[in-house]
């Protein structure tokens, strides 16, 4: 079956399932009708499907999934001083890892908004309307919102990765609060965390300090966000490669230079501790040797009496 003869398929069932959809005028060219498709697909309730309809929506974002290429954890570079952590520019959802992350609203949802650019929209485009199906299900399990800070888990259907991880993160500006920021790396841990009682080892994480509307990048943010990978790191038993996903070459940079300025300052404190050292040798073969003139230096520091 050509890609034309799926797009046509679906759109017919959706078109047929929502009266008010009727109406719709479908246009004759591809393009048009895969972006109709996407936004029909965007407002779509968590309601049931027939199997019918998944197989051949499968069918058809197993195509579009070789169409976007998959990015292996292979094709990218690790940060130089840690082959555990990435930080890569481009689309989460073409990340072939354990685990991607995904910045989700109280109601888990997904967003509504037909063709918004959102991460949130683009994970349920391209996973499937089973994702929103389970998103429905997990919340009316648990009888409430998702609350800021915490995490899920779900099947990642056909996207490249195998898992979607789920997290509602705060709503914040340009000034972050000592709450932002408690409930930002809170949310980043949640993920990491379900990754690791999954035995997960690969973990794609967005910036979750975003705005869907306002592109800010925060610095501080960003600190949170290597500070908390890092230490997670440190101590994980599963996961153990790490991606920092951003979406602007500003973002790509500032990370990039955090983790240098970290880097350096790691080597500060290196070579404060090897002076501190060799320091302490030289004073015991000060009172080894007796030396007078290095006794006097050491006597002018405070060190001898």
């Amino acid at each position: 079956m050509t890609k034309k003869e799926m797009v046509t398929y679906l759109l017919d069932y959706l078109i047929k399932e929502n009266p008010q959809f009727r109406a719709i005028d479908v246009s004759s060219d591809l393009d048009s009708q895969e972006t109709l498709l996407r936004a029909l697909l965007n407002v779509r309730p968590p309601m049931a499907v027939s199997s019918g309809f998944l197989d051949m929506q499968d069918n058809y974002l197993q195509l579009k999934k070789a169409e976007r290429v998959v990015v292996f954890l292979n094709h990218l570079r690790p940060i130089p001083t840690d082959d555990r952590l990435y930080v890569w520019k481009g689309d989460i959802t073409r990340l072939k890892v354990d685990a991607i992350v995904n910045t989700a609203n109280h109601r888990m949802l997904g967003c509504f908004q037909p063709l918004h650019d959102c991460t949130d929209n683009t994970i349920h485009t391209y996973a499937g309307v089973q994702l929103r199906l389970d998103c429905y299900k997990l919340i009316q399990e648990q009888g409430h919102d998702e609350p800021t800070g915490t995490a899920k888990i779900t099947p990642a259907y056909n996207l490249p990765a195998k898992f979607v991880l789920h997290t509602v993160s705060p709503a914040i500006n340009e000034h972050l609060t000592p709450i932002d920021e408690d409930l930002l790396a809170k949310s980043y841990l949640s993920c990491l965390t379900l990754a690791e009682k999954n035995h997960l080892e690969s973990v794609a994480l967005p910036s979750l300090a975003a705005d869907d509307e306002v592109r800010f990048i925060n610095e501080n943010a960003a600190k949170i966000a290597i500070q908390t990978v890092k230490d997670f790191l440190e101590r994980s038993q599963f996961v153990n490669k790490i991606v920092l996903n951003v979406d602007e070459d500003d973002e790509l940079n500032l990370y990039q230079q955090l983790l240098i300025n970290q880097k350096n300052a790691n080597k500060g404190v290196l070579f404060l501790i090897l002076e501190l050292l060799y320091l302490k040798h030289l004073f015991l073969q000060c009172l080894l040797n007796q030396d007078q003139r290095c006794r006097l230096v050491f006597y002018q520091m405070g060190l001898l009496s």
